[in-house]
Order: structure tokens, then sequence, then C-alpha cells
């Protein structure tokens, strides 16, 4: 059917044109709001009266009449209805519908994928700090950006996954005394215990493979501790390791796998971070003031100018991340997306200011911000606030044992990213509709049955040429619409940084097919018309399974 689309589409742009040169660019099909009114809307008639400066609806009749004599409008429309002040309203022929079906059985896994388009993009998300392991942020996190790098791939971007590591600084510092404390016998609640020090149990678990002279293995880095408790070094090099393993495991739960970890300390040991700045004093945006170096932030629409160097000669945290935008744009990406918590709102002016004082060629809005808000994990009808492990808070791999792997993807991306979320764990686990997953899962599985009942008799592959002209049913007809809407689902999706689109996609996809195999059986005895069914069907489980394949979700065949 997007063949379909574009021929008409094109019909449209000629006709636009000859009635205002240029006006073909505004060539577009909306969804009717009330389907009883059509399958598609066009409101170009209202648009181009203003331009023209003539009665909307007049203009509407005009182009009614243009365009019901093109061959494209002939051949797959089968009536333009105006509405109103100049709406037109389209309905389809029947075989227009029809052409999806063929569209989704000759692309099947590619269906609505556009073509290569040769640029890369960066996609910076979870950048964990090595000093615990990973909360039900850090998932709601590693879902948003697994399925958006996977939006973006279906519209031809060349996508690369990135987990930024802050393997430096106070919070390093904190995980390195936390452990060094527990092996020489402290804990928390003891009178030497500092307040600031890391409390769960992972810390003692840390502090005794130390002691026992443990070889961990990171997914960059093998490390064998001394097992002595006063060499410092060699406490923080196995403390970040021993922690980079456990979320490298809670990764692994998760199903997602990175392209590369960026360490923040290799831009001070490759001196991006002082080129950097010796790049901003040099280009007149830095000044002195109390002891410590400041940015001109203001210059570029912050509310205030930034300190970048304290009086104690240390660089304040938003000074690496701009040198590591500038590694970032100098390594080819000509677009990056960074997820990240809300928390990180205040960021955003700073590092944008920096890479423009920087004059290195950076776009403005570079790079763009997902933000993210925290998830409330509800079980048995009370918030769950705390894991015994991590001290402070639900870890993801709780979440992921409690449920499974794909309610946690599923519901982490049901909702728009800066929403707050309560994570169900009942829910989660309840095999009935009310469970979003669950309810599209088991609409794959129900069409995997169906045709597992008819492979005996036939093979699939031959229906991707059958006869498609009995599907004439509003069921049907309804059914293959929603097929159509796909792919212009992802564009919107991708490019408005939107996986929550998917699954609301989804979940109408599914109710669409339930209404479809109440209304009508599929293995009859009439050969054509069960065939053309069949392909129907065949086609919907297509697309839930590349739905689901998005969002990181399975989909199984039995349920």
């Amino acid at each position: 059917m997007l063949s379909v689309k574009q021929e008409l589409l094109a019909a449209l742009a000629a006709e636009l044109d000859k009635l205002s040169s240029g006006a073909g660019a505004r060539a577009a099909f909306e969804s009717p709001k009330v389907a009883a009114h059509g399958d598609w809307a066009c409101t170009a008639a209202m648009q181009l009266a203003r331009t023209l400066k003539t009665n909307p609806r007049q203009l509407g009749e005009q182009l009614q009449n243009a365009l019901l004599a093109t061959n494209a409008y002939q051949r797959w429309v089968d009536a333009i209805d105006i509405a109103g002040p100049g709406f037109l309203n389209i309905r389809l022929k029947p075989a227009a519908k029809q052409q999806v079906v063929r569209e989704v059985l000759g692309e099947r896994e590619r269906f609505g994928w556009q073509p290569d388009r040769g640029e890369k993009i960066l996609v910076e998300f979870v950048s964990a700090n090595p000093t615990g392991p990973l909360h039900v942020g850090h998932g709601r996190q590693a879902a948003l950006g697994d399925a958006i790098c996977k939006l973006y791939a279906t519209q031809g971007w060349r996508v690369h996954r990135e987990f930024y590591y802050n393997d430096a600084g106070v919070q390093i510092d904190t995980l390195t005394r936390s452990t060094q404390l527990r092996a020489q016998g402290a804990k928390p609640g003891d009178a030497a215990w500092p307040e600031a020090a890391y409390n769960g149990d992972y810390i003692q678990d840390i502090a005794d493979a130390f002691l026992a002279r443990a070889t961990v293995q990171a997914d960059d880095r093998a490390f064998t501790a001394s097992g002595d408790v006063g060499d410092y070094d060699n406490v923080r090099q196995f403390a970040v390791a021993y922690l980079r393993n456990e979320q490298d495991k809670d990764l692994q739960a998760f199903a997602l796998k990175f392209d590369e970890y960026y360490l923040e300390s290799s831009l001070y040991t490759n001196g991006h971070v002082e080129a950097t700045v010796q790049r901003l004093v040099a280009n007149g945006k830095t000044y002195e003031k109390d002891g410590a170096l400041w940015l001109r932030t203001t210059d570029y629409g912050d509310d205030k100018d930034r300190v970048m160097r304290k009086s104690d000669g240390h660089y304040t945290y938003f000074v690496p991340d701009v040198a590591y935008h500038i590694q970032k744009w100098r390594r080819g990406y000509t677009k990056a997306v960074n997820i990240q918590g809300t928390d990180h709102h205040g960021t955003i002016a700073r590092v944008r200011a920096g890479l423009q004082a920087a004059d290195v060629g950076i776009p403005q809005g570079y790079p763009d911000y997902v933000l993210h808000t925290m998830v409330r994990v509800v079980r048995g009808g009370e918030e769950v606030k705390i894991s015994k492990r991590a001290g402070s808070y639900v870890t993801l791999r709780d979440l992921i044992e409690w449920t499974s792997k794909d309610a946690v993807r599923f519901f982490l991306l049901s909702r728009k990213p800066d929403t707050e979320y309560t994570f169900d764990v009942d829910l989660a686990i309840a095999q009935n509709n009310d469970n979003p997953v669950y309810y599209v899962q088991y609409a794959h599985a129900r069409i995997c049955s169906v045709l597992r009942g008819w492979r005996d008799d036939g093979d699939e592959a031959q229906l991707a040429s059958v006869d498609l002209s009995p599907l004439t049913s509003e069921p049907a007809q309804a059914l293959m619409l929603q097929l159509a809407k796909y792919p212009d689902m992802l564009t919107a999706a991708a490019t408005g940084n939107a996986p929550h689109d998917v699954t609301f996609y989804l979940r109408e996809l599914a109710a669409s097919y339930h209404s479809y195999y109440d209304a009508e059986r599929i293995l009859v005895d009439d050969e054509p018309v069960k065939l053309a069914r069949l392909a129907l069907v065949a086609a919907t489980r297509q697309v839930l399974e590349n739905g689901l394949a998005l969002l990181g979700v399975s989909a199984p065949q039995r349920m």
C-alpha cells in the first residue's frame, strides 16, 4: 500500500502545482479522526485557499474533480467526498488496501525500512557510573536507547551504540574508600563509617573478592586483585572492574549489547580535556574569577556563566562532557542522541554552549537529548523502594527476575520518556488482556496457531502471490489499513525519539487482528478465500514480529 500512497501523493502534488507553482510540496494525507469518514484525508485545499484568496470549498471541489480524472485515482480510489470547509475524504478501493499484504510478505522483516542514507549516528545511553548495580532507571534508559537505535536503523542511519563510563571523579573515590573500609572489617553503622560511603551488600562482595585476590573480566579489561587493602589504586581498579563485570551481567540479562565502551578517564589521558580547555581559552570564551576559570555560557543562552576549573584545580563535570562531544563529532557522527535522566536537564545548555564556544564546526542543537523520569515499582499493591543487594534502590536484575526481560522492556517503553511511570510487577506477570505485552504476544501466537493448522496443506511462501480479491469485508480492510500505517509510524517514532509509538501501534494492531479473527473464519473450505485470509494473517504476524523486535521483545509462537 506504500506504493499506492506514493502514486496517489504524486498525482496530488502534480494537481496542486497546476493550481499554484510549488504547492505540490504540501501534498500529504492524514488519517481521519472518524474512520467512517474515509481512509485518508487531505487538507491541501484549505491551506492553498489562503494563498489563492479563494473559497476553500470551491477549491476543494475543483481539486476533487481534477484528481478523479487522473489514472492513479481512477485505479485506486473509490470516492472522494468533500466535508466542511474543504476537507477531502478519500475512500480507497479494496484492491488498494490489499497491496499492503503483498508488500509485507515481499519485504518481510524489512517492511517499512528506508534505504541507507550514508550518515552515522551515535546513541549514548545507560552510561552508568561503575559504582553499583544498574537500577530500574538505568533499565528505562537501556530499553529506550536500544529501541531508538533500532528505529534509526529502519530509517537508513548507520547506528553506533555507546556506553560512556564515568570512571573518574569523586564517586569513584567514594567507591574505592567504601570497598577499602569493608575489606578492613568496617561496616555501615560503625562510628568510623563515612556518611557518604556506599552501604549496599554488593560493597562487601567486592571487598571479599578483593581479599581473595580474585580476577574479574569486564567488557574491556581483566584485573586481578592484590589483596593488599592498603594499596588504594589496586582497590580502585579492582572495584571498577568488578562492577563493570556486574553491569555487563545486568545488560546480558536484558539482551543488550554496545558497540563501544568509552572511558571518561581516556579524555584526560589522551589530552582531550586539556586541549578543549586551551581552545576555549584561546577563543576568548573564558575568564578568571575568584581563582576559578569560567566559561561564558550566557553568550549562548545559558542563565549564568559556568565554572570550568575550580579554585582547587579540578575540572567541573561538564568540561569532559564538552571534550567527549567534540570527539563524537570528529569521529564522524553528524547526529548524536544522549539518553539521560531528567536530573541531567541542567547540563544541556552548558554542554551545547561549550561546543559552540569551541568553534569546531558543530551545529547548534548538537547533541539531541532524550530525558526520562525515574520509575516507581509496585508489587503486591505496595511500592518497592530498595533492594537488599543494592541497599537503596530496586535493581534492573531484580525486576527481570520478578517478571521477564520481555515485560520489563515493553512496560518501560509504554509511556513517553518524560512522563512518570509506575511499573506494576503483578500486572507484568498476569496472563490476561490487561497486560499489554501479553496481549500483543498472544495475537502473534494466535496467528502462528492458525498457520500451523494450515501448513499440512500448503507452503507459507505461496501466500505472497495468492489472489487477494476476496479480502473485501470491513474487518479485513480495517486490518489492512492498520498494517499500512506501520511505515509512517516508524518514521514518526524515529524522528521524535518516541519508541512508545511502537507500543501503541502494536496494541492497536493486535486489537485489529483479534477483531478480525472474531469476525471471520480463516480456515474455510473455499480455497481462494482461505488463501487470501491466510495471506492477511501471515502479513499481520510479520508486522507484529517486526514491531516487537524493535522493542527487543520476543514474538512467541506458542503461549
